[in-house]
């Protein structure tokens, strides 16, 4: 018996149309390991809708969210005299557009089939270098704090950046569904990965940005490791990428004095000069206590704490709402990389292997960049310039993040089509 090739609603469309046929229950799905040799997996709920709801409620939860704890970052900052000019909702107005130019993206992104996607990730992959080349350009690029990482776009500025993230997990996960056949052969498949993957930390390490470069290689070795290359293999390319990592902390002085201002940010050669930021961030956190001093109340915010509103937002969000909203924070992250990593090993046992590493890609960008900058502002780990996803200002940010998880529920959408009996 044929079947009718199954059309993408809208969103709209699945969030109020009609009731989907439930489909039989099956206590276990087999989930392939390699090969050959398959596991048993208990399968996801289909639910209702087309699509995850609770995914998606969680994000946006925690884009208001930030949206609240942005315009409290920032409403002092005209006080400054480096944002004399501005309003008191400046940012607030420019975090806004961010997020509805990202939520209309989030949308059209959706109405997307992954094979679509699948079709055009390296294109996207190109182009996400062909950017990263022309960032680099006096009068294209534009320059902050003596980094040269933007592209003015009017309403927003455009970090290149952020769409290599995105790119370089369509890319991956293209290339290993590519080179399945010879995952544990490297000069074959693991060698033409590193040239690309090396081609943009050249680029990025110009602007510089060693922090997206840190998340591109996690996402791609990532990749690589579920896509099932060698273990022994794996192992060994890790090491000499901690070895690269290393040297080039090592080498560069600024970097190297990051280091030792974040293993004593209170000595009276770091507390003024490279370990200021963590040094506040951490008294923004002891003021917070358990329940924070309360909405508004931050005092770090008064133009103590620099990059309030960006890198070290947690650290605002630590003062005022205290432990628990700190703890509330990282629980949604935890549950959001665990759902989106469920929904990747679901899209794997349907046999859809391009989604499903598609889904795990993001999990582990969402998830990992999360844990850098929460580490970053609690003091765990040495001070690097990365946001916090959905949360932190940043336009580029806020639109790559929410198409990336829009990608992440048209591959549940896809994967409940097909449990259904349906196709993609």
């Amino acid at each position: 018996m044929t079947q009718a090739r199954t059309r993408s609603p809208g969103l709209l469309g699945r969030l109020f149309g009609a009731k989907a046929q439930q489909p039989p229950k099956a206590e276990f799905i087999p989930v392939r390991v390699n090969s050959r040799d398959f596991v048993r997996s208990r399968p996801l709920d289909v639910r209702e809708h087309g699509f995850d709801e609770p995914l998606m409620f969680a994000v946006l939860a925690m884009v208001l969210w930030g949206l609240v704890m942005v315009y409290s970052a920032t409403i002092a900052l005209p006080d400054s005299p480096r944002f004399a000019n501005y309003s008191a909702s400046h940012f607030l107005i420019r975090h806004l557009v961010a997020m509805f130019i990202g939520l209309v993206a989030g949308v059209l992104a959706f109405q997307v089939p992954m094979v679509k996607w699948e079709k055009h990730a390296n294109n996207l992959f190109v182009m996400a270098l062909v950017l990263l080349v022309l960032v680099l350009i006096p009068f294209i690029g534009k320059g902050v704090n003596g980094a040269q990482r933007w592209i003015s776009l009017g309403v927003l500025n455009f970090q290149p950046s952020e769409l290599a993230k995105l790119a370089v997990v369509l890319y991956a996960s293209s290339y290993m569904v590519r080179k399945m056949a010879v995952r544990e052969n490297f000069m074959r498949a693991i060698a033409p990965m590193g040239v690309a993957i090396a081609l943009t930390g050249v680029l990025l390490l110009a602007e510089p940005d060693m922090g997206a470069f840190l998340v591109i290689v996690v996402i791609a070795m990532g990749i690589l490791f579920l896509g099932g290359v060698n273990a022994k293999v794996f192992v060994l390319l890790s090491t000499l990428i901690v070895g690269a990592f290393a040297a080039m902390v090592w080498l560069s002085d600024w970097r190297r004095a990051r280091i030792f201002a974040y293993l004593d940010p209170w000595s009276e050669e770091h507390a003024l000069g490279k370990g200021y930021q963590l040094s506040h961030s951490l008294i923004a956190f002891s003021r917070g206590e358990l329940f924070g001093v309360g909405l508004g109340g931050s005092v770090e915010k008064l133009s103590w704490l620099p990059e309030a509103h960006t890198d070290f937002l947690m650290a605002v969000l630590g003062e005022e709402f205290g432990l628990l909203g700190v703890l509330v924070v990282i629980g949604v992250f935890m549950w959001m990389t665990r759902r989106i990593v469920q929904i990747g090993r679901q899209a794997i046992a349907l046999d859809q292997v391009f989604s499903g590493l598609v889904a795990q890609g993001v999990g582990l960008w969402i998830g990992f960049q999360a844990f850098i900058n929460i580490g970053v502002n609690l003091g765990a780990l040495p001070t690097k310039g990365l946001t916090l996803p959905l949360m932190s200002y940043g336009g580029s940010a806020i639109l790559l993040n929410l198409v990336a998880l829009a990608v992440v529920l048209r591959i549940d959408y896809e994967n409940r089509q097909l449990m259904r009996g349906g196709r993609s």
